[in-house]
């Protein structure tokens, strides 16, 4: 948690108002994104973010599973995120825990869409291999090296360059086996499958400080607001999943406009993202 001063206070919630921030960028402005992918040569696929002082990392560990009797016909994906505590003192014991968990959450949220599957921005169909039988789990994990506001956003550009990375084996199943049967299933260790992130989305959070909000909010901007929500986006544009936190409510005119901002920021930041990961990924063949 950021302490500041009444002085300091004033200055960083004058700045949003005259939309003039400390670091000097406007309030609908990011700070400068690095990607590096392919830092974890064990995972299926990997990549380091940082975002101003914000750094994170995310693997995509695929194992072959049981698809749950609930969606037969579908693969399974799970999101942990570990916060050290080397990255801020807070995160130390249950701090780092609960925020763990909440971010974990989020992501889940932003990434998969509500219960029914909707909206969900990874295709589990993709990761079935036979119905009701075999599938592929996807484990994304995160891990923040360093905190300097906007975590849920980084780890959400992490995740996305992460499964950009992703090759998969492909996999030959054996005939037909009785219904009670496990069929045996042949991995190759020579084709991979890339990973479709075609309809991934980026992830926009909005932090209301004073009457205006902004986006990639630094921790001592962060100890200013009031709420904030984060609205994952597609590249078509459609709304795959919306997360708030902070104890202040918010009119729904007010969310509307939210997602209206954050529709119009996406389109920078994903053609930004783009970029940033070709060019990860092209420096990563070179070596």
């Amino acid at each position: 948690m950021v302490g500041l001063s009444l002085g300091e206070q004033h200055f960083v919630k004058g700045g949003i108002a005259q939309d003039l921030r400390t670091d000097g960028r406007k309030r609908l402005t990011y700070r400068p994104i690095y990607v590096e992918t392919g830092v974890i040569p064990q995972a299926n696929g990997s990549a380091r973010v940082k975002i101003g002082g914000t750094d994170v990392i995310a693997s995509v560990k695929a194992e072959i599973g049981r698809p749950s009797s609930l969606q037969p016909d579908k693969g399974k994906v799970a999101v942990f995120i570990d916060c050290s505590p080397t990255a801020e003192p807070t995160f130390g014991g249950r701090g780092g825990e609960e925020l763990s968990s909440e971010l974990a959450l989020a992501l889940q949220r932003c990434l998969l869409g509500g219960k029914s599957g909707a909206g969900a921005g990874i295709n589990l169909s993709s990761l079935l291999i036979k119905e009701g039988k075999v599938c592929w789990d996807l484990y994304i994990d995160g891990l923040v090296i360093s905190s300097d506001g906007n975590l849920l956003d980084a780890l959400g550009a992490a995740i996305k360059a992460a499964l950009t990375n992703t090759a998969i084996p492909k996999v030959n199943v054996s005939a037909e086996v009785a219904d009670d049967e496990q069929p045996e299933i042949d991995i190759s260790d020579e084709e991979y499958l890339q990973f479709d992130t075609s309809s991934v989305p980026v992830i926009v959070t909005l932090t209301k400080v004073g009457t205006h909000y902004i986006v990639d909010a630094t921790s001592e901007e962060e100890s200013q607001m009031s709420s904030a929500v984060s609205i994952s986006v597609n590249r078509a544009g459609h709304i795959c999943g919306l997360t708030k936190r902070g104890g202040s409510g918010l009119d729904p005119s007010v969310i509307l406009d939210m997602i209206s901002v954050a529709k119009h920021v996406t389109e920078n930041l994903m053609s930004k993202l783009d970029s940033e990961i070709s060019a990860a990924e092209a420096s990563e063949d070179e070596s």
